[in-house]
């Protein structure tokens, strides 16, 4: 397992286009991928667990990857949300 510390940047957060742009790019690894905020944990290939997770700008998440090319996963996420989630 690989981990990382992230904060959203987008002004939005993570509202129903990037938590579906995000779901949709986490869903091509073969890997779990969890978004944990707030102490709960939110699957990062489920648009609707994203979005009630209520991730806003400013929210530090920690995102969690397991399995085959479980690195790969995690550093398209980060990069992802370092780079406002495509807004």
């Amino acid at each position: 397992m690989v981990a990382k510390k992230v904060t959203v940047v987008n002004a939005m957060g993570f509202h129903m286009r990037p938590a579906m742009n995000f779901a949709n790019a986490m869903m091509k690894y073969p890997c779990d991928v969890m978004i944990k905020v707030n102490g709960n944990e939110a699957d990062g290939k489920s648009i609707m667990n994203i979005i009630a997770a209520c991730i806003k700008c400013g929210t530090e998440v920690e995102i969690l990857c397991s399995g085959e090319r479980e690195q790969e996963a995690l550093d398209e996420a980060v990069t992802m949300i370092e780079n406002g989630l495509g807004e």
